[in-house]
């Protein structure tokens, strides 16, 4: 028995009616298409009864469905108007979709009237908002057209699943306003096996709503129980179908809610729709199944399993009875046992019915579809390029004969009536599209749709080549005369347009244009200035273009009558702005030139420019000066010819400043000045002068004269003794004034002070006169400058001059006077003004030095013992008096000072310097100090100091109790200084660790105390003087032990126990691997008794003062480090210890890694030896390395 076939899905459902336009479904949705282009569609099956008239009329394309989704069937939905809605233009419809499918709900919203965006949410049932489920199979999207001003939603379910069917419902909300609106999704699935229905995976709740973001079930708002595990029992099938029938409405969600059931609304639609189940049939064990596909020219078995072969059966097609005939091997029927075939052959469309076969009483019902073959295209269209006028046909071949096909042009379909200017042709499997006459709008994307593909071509209809026969002519015309245009082109039927830079000419009564057969003219009958331009002729149609340009010319002239001036002079004063326009014509625009003399005058002057505008042109000169003065020339020139006029500018001006004036007298308050005329007088005669001054230091000039001074001599007044003042000139003529002369050079109205005062004498040598004396009284606004000293022998008349300079102080000495000679001295004082009146002495000066005695003054802190130590310097500076210079001698205790003491004498003081003092410096130093026969002398007593030695036999007196009594005597040297004290310390026999007892001890014996009893103690000393301790101590001979009173130790006998012993190594050597460049150290450690000598090889080689390795031996530790080692450091090391009793050696290798080429070992001056040997040992290294691995 054949299997029940099944519709493709991939296929479109054709229908049996001619027409193949189909209508356009009511509901606005957007489905994705599957990978294979198809957009797969669910039948359902409507039992049919043939004995109902309708059964036999048209009949409708069910869906067949598996109760997974609601069914296409519209005959139960509502159809009474919706509410008008307040804000949605645009509801999203109701649709379906297969398993795995795409589907798009759009609403819009006009935001005309709405200052803001509304707000949109999307619900799946009652409650379930959908923003917290977007992700990959739920999108929601927003968007704004603001040419439209409408907001467009969208929601995008993504490869639906079974649960996403159901009521979704759209709520938009803008202030007080609110819309919504509801709408169902169909997910449909195609059965793979029986139809047995199972409700409950249909409407089951998706458990992956935790790892799914976007699943539409309401898993979210019930218990989450998937993580409890429980072992499921057998448990029998429940017919849920039937417990719905039979429950009451109120007790449905109790059940969806039991039998994990989340989609209530599409569970109560589908309720709505299921028939009951009808009787167990008593005829047939087997029935027809509910529906069979067969492809167009197939075959198909329908096959049913009587339960009483005796019955008789009639088979129906759409309610009539199919009898058999003998020559029609349409319809075969078969018998097999109690099976009962009915074979249709050749299905066509007009198989695709509802059969039904009735066994009795009873009947089973089904539905064939005869799925239509696709319509293949053969022979593919093919561009086509052709121009106006011509005749064009698309010709394409299909797979059969009279197929059904659309022609397209653009995507849209192409009319073919009565007057359409297309014209389709077929026949057999050929189809042709004819346009007889075409055109430029012909132009298109041509396509052929059949059911099995598509076909589409290029048209490209074209203009027939322009070809100009006689191009336009650029012409030059004088003012006023005709002007022609004419062109020839082909074909000679096109019209065409003028155009004058870019602008449509029309005709008028000066214009006129003519177009005959190939000819096209354009005439203007009196030339204007605004007829030049560049003119165009458009053929119509066309891309090419006819040009020619157009000049309209005229002579320039120069217009210098609308100046006004006479002689064509222009006066201007200095420093205005002069612009001259002077009016200009011309066609074309001439070009205008402007010179002075054979210069030019250019455009781009910054002071001085030409501009040239359409009607004038204009001479600018921003400040005017008198160079600007001459003859002007103005020369015109363009295509038509040449004109030339002339203008004089004169320039009047200010003289120029006089020369800077010249002081030649000065008084107390007033003083004489002259100055020359100034070289330019401005072009008129000079008419007075202006004269002012001011102070140096200030910035204020005050005129002297309000009216004008005729001469060139001036004397001002009333002016400020000591105030520096400076001068200058004004010229004055008709035009103005001047500017300011060059100011004078400063004077000042000044008086000499008074003569110095107190003149006296300071100082007399064999050669020299020191004088001293006190400032004038009066000084003046002048100041001082300083002092001039002169000196007069007695009995001439002739002042001699000491100082050459000024001096600015009250002191001077005057060298180079003969010995015992008379003098007279005498001061001036000096200024800007000049020399005071002089300060004489009033007796002769005897040049001879005065003898004054001598005299040391010894410093405080040298009248008692100056101490210091052994190596410090002493520096001792003693100061005396005396004249003339004393002689100065040093001696230490009668004998002269060694030579190590270095002595420095001056006029004043002498200098005693030791270096480095040692304790024979110590002694008394005398010094005298000797003018003629005037001595004086002093005694300095220095004791320089040094550490103590040791005390003298320490030795333990007395030995009682806990008490040692010790004795000592003082140190043979003491330091040259008196011994202040001692320090004291005992020390344990055991430990030998030393303990200060006392410190600063005056006395030569003492009792120690407080000793441990049973310990035996020695005991040493330090003296101490002011410099510190003695560097040594002395330790007593003997040493003092503490007993017990009352008991008497017996030391026992007994052999020392013998500690030596031969080097042993406790902690071998390690092997190492170092990084190049990075220090490394090999550690080991040795016992031995005596102490060994430890000595370090590297490859049996001693390693001796290396600077690249550092031993250490640290309590028999010992360690060899190296300095940032490089490959050829590594080897075989030995460390070996030796003393009297033996010796022991341990040995390590130490690789080193991070190698160097052999020019880098050469580079850094590594022996050529040692790097073959450090190349051969890394080969040997990596064979081995190899070889182990």
């Amino acid at each position: 028995m054949p299997e029940p076939t099944k519709k493709d899905d991939g296929q479109p459902e054709e229908k049996v009616a001619p027409d193949s336009g189909d209508a356009p479904s009511e509901n606005s949705f957007v489905v994705t298409p599957k990978e294979d282009g198809s957009t797969p569609k669910k039948l359902s099956i409507d039992h049919t009864n043939d004995s109902d008239p309708e059964s036999t009329g048209g009949r409708k394309d069910s869906v067949w469905s598996l109760g997974d989704g609601h069914p296409s069937d519209e005959t139960d939905k509502q159809t009474e108007t919706p509410p008008l809605s307040t804000l949605l233009i645009e509801q999203p419809q109701s649709g379906s979709i297969n398993v795995g499918g795409d589907i798009t709900f759009v609403a819009k919203v006009e935001a005309k009237d709405l200052l803001r965006k509304p707000t949109i949410k999307w619900f799946k049932g009652k409650w379930m908002d959908l923003a917290s489920k977007t992700g990959k199979h739920l999108q929601l999207k927003e968007s704004f057209d603001r040419f439209t001003k409408i907001h467009t939603f969208e929601m995008h379910i993504i490869k639906a699943k079974e649960n996403y069917a159901g009521n979704y419902r759209c709520e938009v909300t803008y202030k007080d306003k609110f819309d919504s609106c509801s709408f169902d999704l169909e997910v449909k699935e195609i059965p793979e096996g029986s139809l047995n229905i199972d409700i409950r995976s249909a409407f089951k709740r998706s458990t992956d709503g935790q790892d799914d973001a976007g699943e539409l079930d309401f898993s979210g708002l019930l218990k989450h129980r998937q993580g409890r595990e429980h072992k499921q029992e057998e448990v029998p099938e429940v017919d849920v179908w039937e417990i719905l029938k039979n429950a009451r409405p109120d007790e449905y969600e109790k059940i969806a809610f039991t039998y994990g059931i989340t989609d209530l609304r599409g569970l109560l639609k589908r309720l709505k729709k299921t028939k009951k189940e009808e009787k167990k049939s008593e005829a047939f064990s087997k029935r027809l199944e509910p529906a069979y596909q067969v492809d167009k020219g197939g075959k198909i078995r329908l096959i049913v399993d009587l339960a009483d072969p005796t019955v008789e059966l009639k088979w129906y097609k759409n309610g009539q009875e199919i009898r058999p005939t003998p020559n029609n091997r349409k319809y075969i029927f078969e018998h097999k046992g109690t099976q009962r075939i009915m074979v249709i052959n050749n299905c066509q469309i007009n198989d695709d019915a509802a059969y039904s076969v009735t066994a009795g009483e009873e009947k089973s019902t089904t539905e064939l579809f005869v799925k239509e073959l696709p319509v293949n295209i053969v022979k593919k269209l093919e561009p086509v390029k052709t121009t106006v006028n011509e005749r064009i046909e698309l010709e394409c071949e299909v797979s059969e004969e009279g197929a059904k096909v659309r022609w397209m042009k653009n995507g849209v379909e192409v009319p073919t009536g009565v007057r359409s200017r297309y014209r389709v042709k077929s026949e057999g499997t050929k189809h042709w599209l004819i346009i007889d006459d075409a055109t430029k709008d012909d132009t298109g994307t041509y396509s052929l749709m059949a059911t099995g593909g598509t076909t589409e071509a290029h048209v490209q209809v074209e203009l027939k080549p322009l070809k100009i026969l006689m191009d336009l002519q650029s012409a030059t015309v004088l003012l006023g005369q005709p002007l022609k245009l004419n062109c020839e082109i082909y074909p000679g039927n096109v019209p065409g347009r003028w155009y004058k830079n870019g602008q449509l000419v029309q005709s008028s009564e000066r214009i006129s244009i003519m177009h005959r057969a190939k000819n096209h003219n354009l005439d203007i009958e009196s030339t204007t200035i605004h007829d030049a331009g560049d003119y165009t002729f458009v053929p119509e149609g066309y891309t090419q273009t006819l040009s020619a340009k157009v000049h309209i010319i005229d002579p320039p002239r120069v217009h210098l009558e609308a100046l006004n001036a006479q002689d064509n002079t222009v006066t201007i004063v200095a420093g205005n702005k002069l612009r001259l326009e002077i009016p200009i014509s011309g066609e074309p625009a001439p070009r205008v030139v402007w010179m002075k003399g054979e210069r030019v005058i250019l455009d781009s002057g910054s002071r001085m420019r030409a501009e040239t505008f359409p009607d004038h042109t204009c001479l600018t000169i921003d400040s005017a000066e008198r160079e600007d003065t001459g003859n002007y020339k103005i020369v015109l020139q363009n295509e038509a010819g040449e004109d030339t006029a002339s203008v004089k500018i004169k320039v009047v001006d200010v003289p120029d400043p006089p020369e800077a004036p010249l002081v030649t007298d000065v008084g107390g308050d007033w003083c004489t000045m002259t100055w020359e005329p100034p070289r330019y007088d401005g072009g008129s005669p000079i008419l007075g002068y202006f004269i002012e001054r001011k102070k140096k230091q200030s910035s204020r000039w005050m005129r002297l004269n309000f009216d004008l001074c005729k001469e060139t001599t001036f004397e001002p007044k009333k002016m400020i003794e000591g105030v520096p003042y400076e001068v200058r000139i004004f010229a004055v003529n008709a035009i103005g004034v001047s500017k300011p002369s060059e100011p004078s050079k400063p004077f000042i109205p000044l008086a000499v002070t008074s003569e110095p005062t107190v003149l006296v004498v300071d100082d007399v040598t064999d050669t020299t006169v020191t004088m001293k004396w006190r400032p004038p009284d009066t000084i003046g606004a002048a100041g001082l400058d300083g002092y001039q000293v002169e000196y007069c022998i007695e009995g001439t008349d002739e002042w001699i001059l000491a100082n050459k300079e000024l001096v600015e102080k009250t002191r001077y000495t005057i060298t180079g006077l003969p010995v015992e000679a008379k003098i007279l001295v005498r001061v001036k004082a000096i200024n800007a003004a000049g020399a005071s009146p002089p300060r004489t002495t009033q007796h002769s000066i005897l040049v001879k030095e005065v003898i004054e005695p001598p005299k040391i003054r010894i410093p405080r802190h040298l009248k008692q013992t100056y101490i210091r130590k052994v190596g410090e310097v002493v520096n001792l500076v003693v100061p005396f008096v005396g004249k003339p210079r004393p002689k100065v001698n040093w001696l230490k205790e009668g004998q002269p000072i060694d030579k190590t003491v270095s002595i420095r004498n001056s006029d004043c003081d002498s200098i005693m310097f030791i270096r480095k003092a040692e304790r024979k410096h110590s002694g008394k130093y005398e010094l005298s100090v000797q003018v003629e026969n005037h001595i004086d002398t002093a005694t300095l007593d220095i004791q320089i100091v040094d550490l103590p030695g040791p005390p003298q036999a320490v030795k333990i007196e007395e030995v009682w109790g806990n008490n040692v009594a010790l004795d000592w005597n003082p140190p043979k040297d003491n330091g040259n200084a008196p011994i202040i004290g001692y320090t004291i310390q005992k020390a344990d026999k055991k430990t030998m660790e030393w303990y200060t007892c006392i410190e600063h001890y005056h006395r030569t014996c003492i009792t120690v105390s407080d000793l441990v009893v049973g310990n035996e103690y020695y005991f040493r000393i330090y003296s101490e003087n002011m410099v510190g301790l003695s560097e040594s101590a002395t330790v007593t001979k003997n040493s003092a032990l503490i007993m017990k009173e009352g008991m008497h130790l017996k030391i026992p006998e007994y052999n020392d126990r013998d500690f030596t012993e031969p080097p042993a190594f406790t902690q071998p050597l390690i092997n190492t691997f170092a990084i190049a460049g990075y220090n490394a150290t090999l550690n080991c450690s040795v016992r031995a008794n005596p102490r060994p000598k430890v000595l370090w090889m590297k490859n049996k080689m001693t390693i001796i003062d290396d600077p690249r390795y550092r031993m250490f031996s640290n309590q028999g530790v010992c360690t060899l480090e190296i300095r940032k080692p490089s490959p050829f450091d590594g080897g075989v090391y030995t460390c070996k210890a030796i003393n009297d009793l033996g010796e022991a050696q341990v040995d390590c290798k130490l690789e080193v890694k991070g190698g160097f080429t052999f020019f880098e070992l050469m580079k850094r001056g590594v022996p050529l030896h040692l790097i073959d040997k450090y190349m051969n040992e890394s080969e040997k290294s990596e064979s081995e390395k190899k070889g182990s691995n």
